[in-house]
């Protein structure tokens, strides 16, 4: 897992916000938030991973924000954030820089290892949770938009323990099966 000092920020509308220029930097190099007027902020499921990993200390006006209480208030707004966490948190561990994904039904883009702020991401990432149902013909969709950008589609299927399984795709044809099963008879 990689170090990262012990970061500070408000919490101000429900997205952290970091201030402190060393800080900026520090996680802006390891691929976390982004820079508004010079202030940090990070998406719900960088906040929560940073809180997971005791790495941010979080508070609203004088209250410290633990896991645990920032992960219900996002869950009223996103029904979908526990399964982004629990695959921003296993991509963040096995050592890659995640962001969040632009469109597609992509939930991250994913940068290789070590390539982070020079190469673009080569994969785009999509949850799903185990028993979730996904019509093919959106499937397929994604998966034409995600290559013709140059990318590499994944799917990470969130077990029913919380493990993550990627499943890498590719494009397949089906061809109409043109031999005819015979039927016999005897009397």
């Amino acid at each position: 897992m990689e170090e990262t000092p012990l970061v500070r920020g408000a919490l101000v509308s429900d997205q952290a916000c970091i201030v402190d220029k060393n800080m900026i930097h520090e996680l802006e190099l390891k691929g976390y938030g982004e820079i508004e007027n010079e202030k940090l902020f990070l998406k719900q499921f960088e906040t929560l991973y940073l809180l997971y990993t005791n790495k941010l200390v979080l508070k609203k006006g004088k209250k410290q924000i633990d896991f645990d209480f920032f992960m219900n208030t996002c869950q009223k707004t996103d029904s979908e954030i526990l399964t982004k966490f629990l695959i921003y948190r296993d991509l963040r561990n096995r050592g890659y820089v995640v962001k969040d994904g632009f469109g597609f039904g992509s939930d991250f883009r994913v940068y290789e290892r070590g390539h982070f702020g020079e190469k673009g991401a080569k994969f785009l990432i999509f949850g799903l949770n185990e028993g979730q149902q996904e019509k093919m013909g959106n499937l397929q969709k994604k998966i034409q938009e995600i290559t013709q950008m140059g990318k590499e589609p994944i799917i990470a299927v969130i077990e029913r323990r919380g493990e993550v399984i990627y499943y890498k795709i590719n494009k397949m044809n089906f061809y109409e099966n043109k031999a005819r099963l015979e039927e016999s008879f005897s009397l």
